[in-house]
């Protein structure tokens, strides 16, 4: 994996809520993902990246379900970018695309929860807007193995670069 320029590089963390991490999923659990994304938050940080906490609402209800909110251990710091979703990938109906566009990224790295959902969704309009996309295929999980197994075997790398968490961190640290 070639180096990444780290002031050009947002860390994007899919839906790492309280009722999305407890949801069955698979080959990870919800937990391990949170865990894993918490550690490579603090490094994209610490590197100069951005970090974009995403989490959706469901659209037409007054109040959302119990564990909408981030997970404690993922709450979001100052220099964070926060998107709220109504839809399934982060950049549809939110300003993600022009915020990203006014810090100069140009690299988008996806991990989080569903991989099949969320992630996907995100990164096939990451890729379709110009951005190179990165997979984190260590930090995400999907609804079931097999459906995880498939996006990262056939559909991200026709989207960008599918990677590991050690890849990702060697090449944002050089």
């Amino acid at each position: 994996m070639n180096p990444l320029e780290s002031r050009r590089t947002a860390l994007v963390l899919i839906d790492l809520m309280p009722r999305i991490i407890a949801l069955e999923t698979a080959p990870l659990s919800g937990s391990v993902v949170l865990e894993r994304s918490v550690a490579l938050a603090a490094a994209t940080r610490s590197a100069g990246g951005l970090v974009v906490n995403v989490r959706v609402d469901r659209p037409g209800v007054e109040v959302q379900p119990e564990g909408s909110e981030f997970a404690p251990e993922a709450t979001p710091q100052p220099d964070d970018l926060v998107i709220v979703k109504q839809t399934v990938g982060a950049f549809g109906r939110t300003p993600l695309d022009s915020e990203l566009q006014s810090r100069g990224i140009a690299n988008v790295v996806l991990a989080g929860v569903a991989t099949n959902f969320g992630v996907e969704s995100t990164g096939r309009a990451a890729a379709d807007l110009g951005y190179e996309t990165f997979f984190l295929t260590d930090a995400m999980t999907g609804l079931d193995a097999h459906a995880h197994n498939f996006a990262i075997s056939y559909t991200f790398p026709r989207l960008g670069t599918i990677c590991t968490t050690e890849e990702y961190l060697k090449a944002l640290n050089k």
